[in-house]
């Protein structure tokens, strides 16, 4: 791993590997295909930052599977604004279907806890949460998570998908904010 990476104003330290990432990837994936192994399930990547996460996923899936994708915001600068925006929305029906939403992160939960409801309103068949990241310290509102990645503490993270205002998604491997004087 290379050493401190710049994004804005802010130093990142190496964190989790490409390696580390696409090997856990690969656990959730086969996991996801045992439980589906019969069924055709949908995916509802939730961007902007679950994109590299849903795609990894997705190809390592053996199973039929079909994938769509919304935007759901609550993030400015390295804090979350509390408030959650819907930009683009949910063009598929999802009534009596296996449905799988992959986000990139849950810190607080109120992202995901929100748009919950929108999605049992629907009455999918099933409905079932994979993440990349979970920070259990930060959470605030409960969600259950079916398939988890990485549980990590509660540090700002960039890289993977995950950006800090606008920028660091492209980067192959998680980042973590370095902490002063250290």
């Amino acid at each position: 791993m290379s050493n401190l990476i710049q994004v804005h104003d802010k130093f990142f330290e190496p964190y989790l590997t490409e390696n580390v990432i696409q090997e856990k990837i690969r656990e959730i994936a086969c996991q996801i295909s045992a439980d589906y192994k019969d069924k055709r399930p949908l995916f509802i990547a939730i961007l902007n930052g679950s994109f590299m996460f849903s795609a990894d996923l997705f190809k390592y899936l053996p199973i039929d599977a079909e994938i769509c994708f919304i935007k759901l915001a609550s993030y400015k600068g390295t804090k979350s604004t509390g408030h959650v925006i819907t930009a683009i929305g949910l063009d598929t029906d999802i009534t009596g279907r296996d449905v799988i939403i992959l986000e990139d992160i849950i810190d607080t939960g109120k992202t995901i806890t929100q748009f919950l409801p929108q999605l049992q309103n629907q009455q999918p068949k099933s409905l079932k949460i994979a993440v990349l990241l979970h920070k259990p310290e930060a959470t605030v509102f409960p969600v259950d998570i079916d398939y988890c990645c990485f549980s990590i503490p509660d540090k700002f993270v960039v890289g993977y998908g995950l950006d800090y205002d606008g920028l660091g998604r492209n980067l192959p491997q998680i980042y973590r904010l370095k902490e002063e004087g250290a």
